[in-house]
């Protein structure tokens, strides 16, 4: 079989001409696909799991995407266990997007691994590449965000909502703004603030009942 030097191009984070990727590599079977999912009735929520499971390359047991959502490949998108995302949301994965357990996403957020060449007679040959995006482990990600080529989101992390990310954020960091810049750490005053209020809502539903 010959070698779809394109797609293997395009996945190595190299420059590469997508309209010669092979079809049977291409991107339009995971954007069929999301649009089955976003005409599915809402209340089918088993289907909606089912299908986004065959959609994303790798998904953990307990998930969910709520629709509409969209694609470049849909393959590309690794999410691990205990992840939600609301409506809206935008994977452009022509190279991997990788997410782990315990991360929530707001509406409208956008994963961008496209790039494009800063020399304008260069990237108007329509010559392209992508870079990967990582999103460890507890991460809480604002509506409207955007995350860029390359990024990885340190663990226990929030991108604040609107926020444009441009370069790596640090665990247990609070981001926000346009760049994306750290406006603080989280820290053991966020523990005890939570872990009180966490306490009487428990109380509060034990007296509710």
């Amino acid at each position: 079989m010959k070698k779809d030097f394109e797609y293997e191009q395009m996945l190595a984070g190299a420059l590469y001409f997508a309209p010669n990727i092979f079809p049977e590599n291409g991107s339009l079977e995971g954007k069929k696909l999301a649009q089955k999912i976003n005409n599915e009735p809402i209340e089918n929520t088993d289907k909606i799991i089912a299908m986004v499971r065959k959609l994303f390359g790798k998904t953990g047991r307990s998930f969910y995407v709520n629709p509409p959502v969209y694609v470049d490949y849909g393959r590309h998108v690794e999410i691990g266990e205990n992840f939600y995302a609301n409506m809206d949301c935008m994977f452009v994965d022509v190279n991997k997007i990788v997410i782990g357990d315990n991360v929530m996403v707001g509406p409208r957020v956008g994963f961008y691994t496209a790039g494009h060449p800063t020399d304008p007679e260069i990237r108007i040959k329509e010559l392209e590449f992508g870079s990967p995006i990582t999103i460890e482990d507890n991460v809480w990600i604002g509506g409207n965000a955007t995350i860029l080529p390359g990024v990885t989101v340190g663990k226990n992390s929030i991108v604040g909502a609107g926020a444009v990310v441009t370069k790596d954020v640090p665990e247990n960091t609070i981001v926000g703004g346009n760049p994306a810049r750290v406006i603080r750490e989280i820290n053991d005053v966020d523990k005890k603030k939570w872990e009180a209020e966490m306490k009487t809502y428990y109380e509060n539903l034990a007296k509710n009942k």
